[in-house]
Parts: structure tokens; C-alpha cells; sequence
């Protein structure tokens, strides 16, 4: 009998078809959670079902809300029966874990090796016992393999009294997941953590909502400062928007849970925007994927790239796993990236970072090229959210630029020694045609500003390009971005200027999570100047999407159509 021994991240019993890919997977903006569809139109799976499914993939990628879409399949029988992965994976494995404690619910994920990977992918079906997959059914299944469990840990006494419940249910819960998570990390002991922030407040179904209200009910209260990531829907305007009771009611009760647990109701993808961000060294613990690389590459932070679900787990015991990030060694790059086409065009960056991405995988790179880059905060938020959804890698390094890239013998000695590949013009020209589809100049319905949550500096820079034009009628131009900072941008005149434009503007949620009817129903074609959204809106909203710089979405605003062709420093 054919087997291959791999290493059980979840125990279980399944079979099913093998559905093989070499490329990851967002479960969270790629696979429908009502369905199991692959939605992501730049994925090699787009249109697949998931359901019963062996899926075999390297890892999972982009959002940390994959977590909470697999729970929500599991929980509705759309899930695959089982996920074989190349690499260590733990956003969709913590999304098992938290289904099995708190549903019951078990599904079984094994990491096996590159030869065997190649194998199985090869194979019509897998039947799988505990991190045994046989490439045919097995006449009788093998002895229960137990999973290595994080037996080594080493917990303090007040992790004890938390597993003991002596600070009340939801915490000793938390510490039962944060302890198996643990194990996933490889984590010898646990340690303190500063501050939280919250992915997990998106919903993605009825199974996010249940584990968030049974935390309330079991008393949780968060242990840290904590504050919550844009939600599902605008949480003061969604009835006047015309939003579905359905969802925005169980979109606001997912909120309020969590306000109820001690969370700040910040309601922001760019927690790096608000007056308090982390300082450099500080350890935290952040979800939401642009959130934890800009924090790790920028500020200087450690966090790992948390899934939905740790986040409020170690938030109310304020106990994290002392692992990846974290730690010094985990930070260091592991490839060069070398870039020589530096263009005075703001649609450079968030380019860059979704190709470098794609290089990345789960690599941590060093950039190398852009030390004389007059390189923005922005610059830098629209690269690292564009990076973070093509690669699963927690960071980046920019020579010159970001805190721990800073000393020239440092890098000096990292380009000698790590492996080299450079990004040519030709290969941002490929990025730029795979975010614009066919080139043409069409009529653009919605102008979508704001993923990740814009600064109050873009919107009076977008106020700036606006001023003196007249909004086409029909294009709608739409910006999204945190209380704080729409606040502020009031009280500096942008927001007045911008709705004068005839701007509507979007508080407490963002494009990953908004659709109809807050995108009118007449709306065919999106132009945005977010790489990330540019690539997950077509299978969210079902749009076509454009990308271009904020001054083509400014001319585009007026005119009401947009020419995706090459730019003039792609196209030499």
C-alpha cells in the first residue's frame, strides 16, 4: 500500500478527490464562504469547488481571515474534507483548531515533504488517518497516530491558572487554543504581548459570530489594549446604504461582541494610522495581513502574521506564542530582491509589492534599488498591502528605507551571501497587464480609494488632483478610511472639498467587504489604485477591475473612462 507519512497539524479521517495546485491560496477574498467556489480570478483554481476535496497546496497567502472562511465552510458542509500543505501553515489550521474545540467540528491538515508533494498531486483521490495519506483506499485504517503536541512548552503559573480557569472560562479557553497553537509555531514558551489587534471582527458567516458571542457569554474580557479592524459594513450608515438587514445586523452584533470584550471600536484596516502606533522593539500581536507587514517592516514592530481568532484569544490572556517575528533570527531576510526602474508614479509601489509577492512566497526579501527613493508612508502602505496579498511572508526589508535595513555593511554583506533576483521593467509590465486585464479604455462606473484605509495625507493629496474638475456623472468615486482619520480630514477641509467633488466617503469598513448595494447594482468596471484590491475585487464584487495611479483616478473621476495601457515608464 502506497502512504505517505506526513506531519499532522489537526488529527482526522478523510478521502475525497485531489484537488492540486502549486500556487497558495487566500481562503479570505479567494473561495466563497458560502460556497466553496474559488472566486480569485488570478488563481489557477478560479471556478473549482472546494467541497470534499483532498486540497493540496503549498500554503495559504494574503488575509488572515482565512481562518474564519474555513470555519464558516466547515460549519455550513462546504469545506474540503481535507488540506495538504508543502509548507508550515498556520492561518487555516488555526481555523480548524478553533472549529474542533468549539463546534466539534474536525478536519484534517498534514504537511508532507517535496517529493511526496509532487506524488500526491499527481493522484486521483487521498484517503488520510491522523498524517497518513494513502494514494489508494487502505482495507483497513492504521492505528491513531497522536499529533506532536507542544509537550516541551513551558508555562509560567499564571498560564497554568488560565488553563485551570481560574480566570474565568472565555480566558481559559483562549489559553486551551493559544496552547495548541503553540505547537503549530513550535514554540517553546509563551510570552507577554503589548497590545492587540482584531481581524477576526469581519464576518464571514454565522461561525465567526457563534465563537465571538460565546466568548461574551463566557465572561471574556480583554487583558490589553485592543483595538478592532474595519468591520463588514459601515456601522453607523449601513441602513441608509441600503444594506441588507441580514447582513448588517449580524455584521454590527460581530462588532458590538467585540467592544463588549474591552476592544476599542476603531474600526480600521491601517491601525498604523492611529495616534498611538506601536514603537520600534514593541511586541504585539496584530491580524489583518497589510497591518502585521507594515507594523513588522515599518515600525519596527514583532508580531507574526496572526490569524482571526488567535488575535482575541491572546488579547484576553495577553500571552502569545514566543515564536516567528517575535524573535530576532525569524527576521532576517532571506532573499535579495534588486529593483532598477525607480518612475516618479505613485503606482510604482503597490506594483512592486504585488510582484515581489509573488516572488516572495513565504521569504522574507531585502529590496535593494530604491535608496534614493523619495519613498512615502504611503508609498509604503500601498506596497506592503499589495505585497502582503500575493506573498504569506509576515515582513519586507528595504534597503536604506525600513528600520532594521538601515546600516550599509549590513546589506553589503547580505547581498553578498543571499540569493539574488531582479525585477525588471518587463516583469512590472506583466503585473500591471494581469491587474488591468485586456488594455482598453473603458467607461468606469465606480472609482474605489481606500484599501487600506486611506491617511488624511492621501485624501487632501486626492482633494489636491480633484480641485478645479467636475465629477463625470456617471462615475461614482467612493473613499474609505477610519473614524480617526475621517475626523480629522473634516477638520482640515479635504472631506468638504472632496464631497463638494461629489465623493462619498466610507467609515468602519473597506472594499475587501463592501458589495451591493453600496456598489450601485449599473456599476460594470472598478478602477482603484490599490494593488490589493485591485486583484481580490473582481471575485468579491463580481466588477471588473482597473488599476492606475491616484492621478489617473483623479482624471478618470471627471472624464469617466480610463485607458489601461502601459504608462509611459512601463512601455519604453
Amino acid at each position: 500500500m502506497d502512504a505517505i507519512f506526513g506531519e499532522p497539524m489537526t488529527l482526522g479521517k478523510a478521502a475525497g478527490p485531489v484537488l492540486a495546485c502549486d500556487t497558495a491560496l487566500s481562503f479570505w477574498g479567494g473561495v466563497d464562504p458560502a460556497t466553496g467556489i474559488v472566486i480569485d480570478t488570478h488563481h489557477p483554481l478560479h471556478g473549482s469547488s472546494l467541497k470534499g476535496s483532498v486540497l493540496v497546496i503549498p500554503s495559504s497567502r494574503g488575509s488572515c481571515s482565512g481562518s474564519g472562511v474555513l470555519m464558516e465552510l466547515m460549519l455550513n458542509g462546504h469545506a474540503p474534507a481535507a488540506l495538504v500543505f508543502l509548507e508550515n501553515e498556520e492561518i487555516l489550521t488555526l481555523g480548524a483548531i478553533v472549529a474542533k474545540r468549539i463546534f466539534g467540528l474536525s478536519l484534517p491538515i498534514v504537511r508532507i515533504n517535496a517529493e511526496d508533494y509532487g506524488l500526491l498531486a499527481k493522484c486521483e483521490c487521498a484517503f488520510i488517518e491522523d498524517g497518513t495519506v494513502y494514494l489508494a483506499k487502505p482495507e483497513g485504517m492504521m492505528p491513531k497516530r497522536e499529533k506532536a503536541c507542544p509537550a516541551d512548552l513551558a508555562l509560567t503559573e499564571l498560564d497554568e491558572a488560565f488553563l485551570a480557569g481560574r480566570h474565568g472560562r472565555a480566558a481559559q479557553a483562549a489559553m486551551e487554543i493559544i496552547v495548541e497553537a503553540a505547537g503549530i509555531y513550535s514554540a517553546g514558551r509563551l510570552h507577554d504581548v503589548g497590545r492587540a489587534h482584531i481581524d477576526g471582527c469581519i464576518y464571514t458567516g454565522e461561525a465567526g459570530l457563534r465563537f465571538a458571542e460565546t466568548l461574551v457569554d463566557w465572561g471574556g474580557l480583554v487583558k490589553i489594549p485592543t483595538t478592532l479592524n474595519a468591520i463588514s459594513v459601515d456601522y453607523d450608515r449601513w441602513k441608509t446604504q441600503g444594506v441588507a438587514p441580514s447582513l448588517g445586523t449580524a455584521a454590527s452584533r460581530l462588532a458590538d461582541a467585540y467592544v463588549a470584550m474591552g476592544a476599542r471600536p476603531t474600526f480600521t484596516c491601517a491601525p498604523y494610522l492611529l495616534d498611538d502606533a506601536p514603537m520600534e522593539g514593541e511586541q504585539i500581536v496584530w491580524a489583518e495581513s497589510n497591518a502585521v507587514v507594515f507594523a513588522n517592516s515599518v515600525l519596527g514592530a514583532r508580531t507574526m502574521k496572526y490569524p482571526d481568532y488567535l488575535d482575541i484569544c491572546i488579547a484576553l490572556t495577553g500571552r502569545a506564542p514566543w515564536a516567528g517575528c517575535h524573535l530576532d533570527k525569524e527576521r532576517e531576510p532571506q532573499f535579495v530582491i534588486e529593483v532598477s526602474t525607480v518612475p516618479d508614479d505613485d503606482a510604482f509601489y503597490p506594483l512592486l509589492g504585488y510582484h515581489a509577492g509573488k516572488l516572495a512566497g513565504a521569504r522574507i526579501p531585502l529590496i535593494v534599488g530604491l535608496e534614493n527613493a523619495p519613498i512615502t508612508r504611503d508609498d509604503l502602505k500601498a506596497f506592503g498591502a499589495a505585497f502582503a496579498t500575493t506573498s504569506a511572508a509576515p515582513m519586507f526589508h528595504i534597503s536604506g528605507v525600513t528600520p532594521e535595513a538601515r546600516h550599509p555593511d549590513k546589506i553589503t554583506a547580505l547581498r553578498q551571501k543571499l540569493p539574488q533576483v531582479a525585477i525588471a521593467r518587463s516583469d512590472l509590465a506583466e503585473s500591471w497587464q494581469e491587474l488591468n486585464g485586456v488594455p482598453a479604455s473603458q467607461q468606469i462606473g465606480l472609482v474605489a480609494l481606500g484599501n487600506p484605509h486611506f491617511s488624511a495625507e492621501e485624501i487632501a493629496a486626492f482633494a489636491a488632483l480633484c480641485k478645479g474638475k467636475i465629477r463625470h456623472p456617471k462615475t461614482n468615486v467612493m473613499i474609505t478610511c477610519g473614524r480617526d482619520v475621517y475626523r480629522r480630514a473634516v477638520d482640515e477641509g479635504s472631506v468638504g472639498a472632496l464631497e463638494a467633488f461629489g465623493v462619498t466617503f466610507v467609515t468602519d469598513t473597506c472594499w475587501c467587504m463592501i458589495g451591493d448595494p453600496v456598489i450601485p447594482r449599473e456599476v460594470s468596471v472598478t478602477l482603484t489604485n490599490s494593488g490589493k484590491y485591485a486583484h481580490y475585487g473582481s471575485g468579491l464584487s463580481g466588477r471588473s477591475m482597473r488599476f492606475g495611479s491616484l492621478a489617473q483616478c483623479a482624471t478618470a473621476s471627471e472624464a469617466g473612462e480610463y485607458d489601461s495601457r502601459l504608462p509611459e515608464w512601463l512601455a519604453e
